[in-house]
């Protein structure tokens, strides 16, 4: 399927690029719908990646690129349920959204995410299976997962901990602190920092650029330099689905839902 117009997502083919466009409202929360849509995503991409060359990754919303998963689906689908019942949908969600990232993680694409605003937890791990971040200057990255009692579950401590060492992966798990874009590309998360509103463009004129290249090289190089963990990523569901049934959990996100706050995913 060339396009597809979703409620979550869209995506289009042109000129030997993919865009995949994020416009949930209120900030592209990752649930059950975007999950469907993103798992027709990956199977549409295994005919798509032998037109292209590259794929960028945006959000269509002014709020930010991504704030992660949809806490309050999984707050409501956990009520009235027993512990194991709830821990097995946890887990089921958990293996599906890793089968997306590991799909885009390894697509035989170089892929961009163009982000601005928030890209929080969920959102800050699937900007990690981009090869390349292009960040608009007012971008905040975060992993506010611990005042929840969890850890991120989408696959983001092990691909942090693959592209910039376990020192920055520490800072950002166990403080809860969000870092700017300069601060960003300071420590090598983003690859380029551009004014208010311009990454959009500038991932576009970077795809362009890639598509002068041989694509088997560039293959080649991704797979040579970009090694998916994955036993770390099986470890990562197991750790985070143990968390799911401690009663810390329950109370966070039941503070979560009943915040009356414009933005409660923001530290």
């Amino acid at each position: 399927m060339k396009d597809f117009q979703g409620q979550a997502l869209s995506w289009d083919l042109k000129s030997g690029v993919i865009e995949l466009a994020l416009h949930r409202d209120p900030c592209n929360e990752i649930g059950s719908l975007a999950l469907d849509e993103l798992e027709r995503f990956c199977r549409a991409l295994e005919h798509l990646q032998h037109h292209a060359h590259a794929l960028v990754v945006y959000s269509e919303l002014k709020c930010g690129f991504c704030a992660g998963a949809d806490l309050r689906e999984l707050y409501e689908r956990s009520q009235g349920m027993q512990k194991a019942q709830a821990v097995r949908g946890v887990r089921d969600f958990l293996e599906r959204i890793h089968r997306v990232m590991n799909t885009l993680d390894a697509a035989p694409l170089t892929t961009i995410a163009a982000v601005h605003g928030v890209v929080f937890g969920g959102g800050f791990e699937l900007a990690l299976v981009c090869d390349l971040i292009i960040a608009d200057k007012m971008a905040r990255f975060c992993f506010p997962e611990l005042r929840l009692g969890l850890i991120p579950g989408f696959g983001g401590i092990p691909r942090l901990n693959r592209d910039l060492g376990n020192a920055v992966v520490r800072d950002l798990l166990l403080t809860g602190r969000s870092y700017n874009a300069n601060k960003a590309q300071q420590i090598g998360l983003v690859s380029q920092v551009v004014g208010e509103g311009e990454a959009l463009g500038a991932a576009r004129a970077t795809a362009a650029q890639l598509g002068k290249f041989d694509r088997q090289t560039a293959i080649a190089a991704k797979e040579f330099i970009k090694p998916i963990p994955y036993e770390e990523l099986k470890r990562e569901i197991d750790i985070f689905c143990d968390l799911f049934t401690r009663p810390a959990v329950e109370a966070g996100l039941k503070k979560f839902v009943e915040s009356t706050e414009a933005q409660p995913y923001l530290p």
